[in-house]
Parts: structure tokens; C-alpha cells; sequence
């Protein structure tokens, strides 16, 4: 490529400066950085999860939990339940232990190698907290950025494999200063304008020095490895009712789903497919399927329903009003089918 990085840099952080999204965590271009917490918790529940979705829950968390030394007092299942619907809960998990060890340090560290010690804290999240919390220089690539990359100097080599040339292009562009405004001006340019089906090149002020764009077809990049097919599991899972409630339990701190409260089930994400053990002997009626698809299989989870007398013998359960469901902060997968049980009342 024959621009400069100056020229780069410039041209992308001059279009930022006018276009930069305006988000609840962010400050904007010219103002002084969020603070750490802020882009920290921002950037942890950003990862897989697109915007939108995010906003709710981000408002959320720092209503509730406004500094991250009141987080990290909070009851780990009271955040898991806040959590809950958002997806890839061992994020959550991580959100309290690393919480707890920021606290113990009495503030965020401020560079890359420190922040890669505290837990749950990739590459990825360092270098973002690093640079746009701390003006650190740091090299930020999310998926955004490796689109707008690989097109940017033409890379065909497929993704996962070229993640290490991508890396490597992008630390050549990345100026010592504004790293931070630089790393969400990639953001947003790959969001709005270098768009992975129809980027509108017409309105990317890199486009005059864009390689794919000289080629003709700068859609076809990045190139992606084909996706192997995700396998389907089947499961059940079993509404316990008693007296206007229902029985949750909480599942195991580790694992799938792990921590959060829920419906008993068959233990089917212990194995491909569940077992036939019911929690306990009752009059099952079945109350129809639910589908979900997590990262690596497809689900089909049978629902059944029962009313009974006495406490059901799991432990780590508690009776929970129906009438206030969701506020019991169950992962999607539970929520459906508690969802389609109460639908049938």
C-alpha cells in the first residue's frame, strides 16, 4: 500500500470526529476518556453481542452497580440473574471475579500486560480498556476491524488463519496518539460503512486508498473458512409447580449455563443427548418443544409440567412465585420454556 499510516490515521479519525456513534460508555471525540469501569464493562458485554442489545443492559448494570467497587460486592447471583438473556454467561462469572480483584487493587491498572492478568481479560478487551480508557497505544481488533483490514490491504488468506497478518497490518496503522478515538473510529467504520454484505464504499473515507475496493468486489473480503454444521441435542426439562410456584435450582458454578438459576432437566449438557430420569415421581404432561442454538450444537428441549405436594429432592432449589418469573433472571433457554408451560395455562 502506498499511503502512509499518517494518512490513514488522519483521514479515518478527521471522518470519526464528525460521524463517531454516540454510545452511553463512550465519551465523545475531543472530550476526556470514560472512565475504566465504564469501558471495561462495556467492552465485556459487547463480546458476540451486537449493540442493541447491549444498551439495555449496560443502562442496567450501572444504575444498579455504578462503580466497580459495588459490583464486586454484589451477590454473584444477583448479577447472574441481571445478566440473564444476554448470552455467554461465563462472561458473567469473570464480570465478578475481575470485579472483586480491581476492587482488591483499588483501581483498573492502566496498560495492556497488567490488564491481561485480571480474569476474563483477553487480548482483545486489554488492548480496548488499555487504550480507550487510558490513551494507552494499543492495537484493537474485534470483528469490525478485521473486516475493514483484510479489505483495506487486500488480505485473501481466510479467516481464522489470517488473524495474525490482520493484527500485524493493523499495529502498522495505529498511531501513538488518539489510539482510543482510532479504535472505535475502526469500530464504527465497520459497523455503519464497511458492512459485511454491502459495504458503501461512496461514504468511506479510506475508500481512495482501499486495495478490495481497486479489485471490484471488496464484499468478498474477508475471506471466511466454511462453517461446519452444528450438531442438534435433545433434552428435557421439567416444570415443577406447587401452590402458585415453581421449583428453580440453582446449576453448578462451572459449565454451561453454570450459576444461573433454572428449570431441573435431564442433565443433557452433560452428554449429546438426555436421559430418561425424571426429577421425581409426578404426573408429567408434556407441554411441547423448545429450539435453541448456543455456539457449538442446535437444542431441542422437551418441556413437561407437573403439579405436586411435596418438595422436590434436588438440592440448591428454591419455590419461586410464578407470578413474578421474570425477575428469576433464567438464561433464554429456561425462560422459553417456562414461556410455553405458562402459555398452555
Amino acid at each position: 500500500m502506498t499511503a502512509s499510516f499518517e494518512t490513514i490515521s488522519n483521514a479515518l479519525l478527521a471522518w470519526y470526529d464528525n460521524h463517531a456513534r454516540a454510545l452511553p460508555w463512550r465519551s465523545p471525540p475531543g472530550e476526556p476518556a470514560p472512565e475504566p469501569y465504564r469501558v471495561w464493562l462495556s467492552e465485556v458485554m459487547l463480546q458476540q453481542t451486537t449493540v442493541a442489545a447491549v444498551k439495555p443492559y449496560f443502562a442496567k448494570f450501572t444504575q444498579r452497580w455504578p462503580t466497580v467497587e459495588t459490583l464486586a460486592a454484589a451477590p454473584e447471583q444477583e448479577v447472574m440473574a441481571a445478566w440473564a438473556g444476554l448470552g455467554y454467561y461465563s462472561r458473567a462469572r469473570n464480570l465478578v471475579k475481575c470485579a472483586g480483584k480491581v476492587a482488591e487493587l483499588g483501581e483498573f491498572p492502566s496498560t495492556e500486560t497488567e490488564l491481561r492478568n485480571l480474569p476474563g481479560l483477553g487480548a482483545y478487551t486489554a488492548a480496548a480498556v488499555a487504550a480507550i480508557a487510558f490513551g494507552r497505544r494499543a492495537v484493537v481488533v474485534d470483528a469490525n476491524v478485521e473486516r475493514v483490514v483484510s479489505r483495506l490491504f487486500a488480505i485473501e488468506e481466510p479467516l481464522p488463519g489470517s488473524r495474525k497478518t490482520i493484527h500485524a497490518h493493523a499495529e502498522s496503522i495505529t498511531p501513538g496518539e488518539r489510539s482510543g478515538d482510532f479504535a472505535q473510529a475502526m469500530m464504527d467504520l465497520g459497523s455503519g460503512i464497511c458492512t459485511s454484505r454491502v459495504p458503501k464504499c461512496s461514504l468511506c473515507p479510506l475508500t481512495a486508498i482501499c486495495l478490495a475496493k481497486r479489485t471490484g468486489d471488496p464484499a468478498s473480503l474477508p475471506v471466511k473458512a466454511p462453517k461446519k454444521a452444528k450438531p442438534t441435542r435433545k433434552g428435557k426439562a421439567f416444570w415443577i409447580e406447587r401452590d402458585g410456584k415453581v421449583w428453580l435450582e440453582t446449576r453448578q458454578g462451572s459449565g454451561m449455563l453454570g450459576g444461573m438459576r433454572a428449570l431441573p432437566d435431564d442433565g443433557w449438557t452433560a452428554r449429546q443427548d438426555g436421559s430418561d430420569d425424571v426429577p421425581l415421581d409426578a404426573k408429567w404432561e408434556s407441554a411441547g418443544m423448545v429450539r435453541h442454538t448456543f455456539t457449538h450444537a442446535h437444542l431441542e428441549m422437551s418441556v413437561f409440567s407437573a403439579s405436586i405436594d411435596a418438595t422436590p429432592p434436588q438440592r440448591d432449589g428454591v419455590w419461586w412465585p410464578i407470578i413474578q418469573i421474570d425477575e428469576a433472571g433464567l438464561p433464554t433457554l429456561y425462560a422459553k420454556a417456562a414461556r410455553l408451560v405458562l402459555a398452555k395455562d
